[in-house]
């Protein structure tokens, strides 16, 4: 696990070598086909000899949930130790990683009926007043919902209407579909400059490998637009706002930065506050030096070169 531009990728095709491994992917992102350049997808090159799974799976006009993905990843690693191998799971989106881990509710489906309900009560009364009624009924929801977020407020009521449960009620009854315990790794930086400047060096490679003619399909495709969940992501959303006219020629890439350094910062909260995770130093330790960290925690026997 770790933050955008640590090192993931290059780590984990020494690792899986290493551990005859397979890859799967932890990213929110590169599920979907035609989303490359902007998501720093491993290229063919780098994923021969070493079989990659839940990459271009799916075509970004589709959504792709962490049901789905806990779904497919277990099938995945049972797959993949069927075969005598270790699956080696890479990625830095956590809440993929935690509901991996620790398993999700059973929610009800969207309903339709009940959300354009809400919708015309949020209308009438506005949605302050739809918090407050949150608040009555599922107060942690309430607690972690700003009354100014109308989706996840909308999501919480239809749940408390379609059940008659607080959906913080349903989210503790959960129970992970993984049969042992998984070895987890972190490549953490001591230097949030270091990560910084690796952020601003990434995003202008994607810029010279031609992001933006990219950028220029996706947009073109009228199947997708801004609020499709792929367009959200980070990069991607700030060059549709750009090719939307939203944003002049130099803020659209100073935000994309910017957008990726807050997303770094919130994938090493997440890190910070998950349990028996060992960190990597990415930033001072050499690639031999992590893997043989890596490595010498998975197999004592295994020689250190610390």
């Amino acid at each position: 696990m770790g933050a955008t531009a640590c090192g993931k990728t290059a780590l984990s095709l020494s690792l899986a070598q290493t551990l005859n491994a397979e890859i799967i992917s932890v990213d929110s992102a590169l599920v979907y086909r035609g989303m490359d350049i902007g998501t720093a997808k491993p290229s063919f090159a780098e994923r021969a000899g070493i079989a990659h799974h839940l990459i271009d799976v799916i075509d970004p006009w589709h959504n792709y949930s962490a049901a789905h993905f806990c779904d497919d990843a277990n099938a995945l690693i049972n797959d993949i130790h069927s075969r005598g191998k270790r699956a080696l799971l890479v990625g830095g989106t956590m809440m993929y990683f935690k509901a991996l881990e620790q398993g999700l509710a059973e929610l009800p489906e969207a309903n339709a009926g009940v959300r354009q309900e809400l919708a015309n009560e949020a209308a009438e009364h506005g949605w302050p007043a739809m918090h407050e009624q949150l608040t009555a009924i599922d107060p942690l929801a309430a607690l972690r919902i700003h009354p100014n977020d109308p989706k996840r407020l909308q999501r919480a009521l239809e749940v408390y209407r379609l059940t008659g449960v607080a959906m913080s009620d349903l989210q503790l009854q959960t129970r992970s579909k993984l049969t042992a315990r998984p070895a987890k790794f972190a490549l953490v930086p001591g230097s949030r400059a270091w990560l910084h400047q690796r952020i601003e060096q990434r995003f202008s490679h994607m810029l010279e490998n031609r992001f933006m003619d990219e950028m220029h399909t996706l947009y073109n495709d009228k199947r997708l637009s801004a609020d499709t969940p792929s367009m959200r992501s980070v990069g991607y959303r700030q060059a549709w706002e750009h090719l939307d006219g939203a944003c002049q020629d130099q803020d659209w890439a100073t935000k994309a930065v910017a957008a990726t350094r807050q997303l770094a910062k919130r994938q090493l909260t997440w890190l910070r506050s998950m349990s028996n995770v060992t960190d990597i130093e990415c930033d001072t330790l050499s690639s031999d030096q992590q893997l043989a960290r890596i490595t010498t925690v998975i197999n004592p026997d295994y020689p250190r070169h610390d």
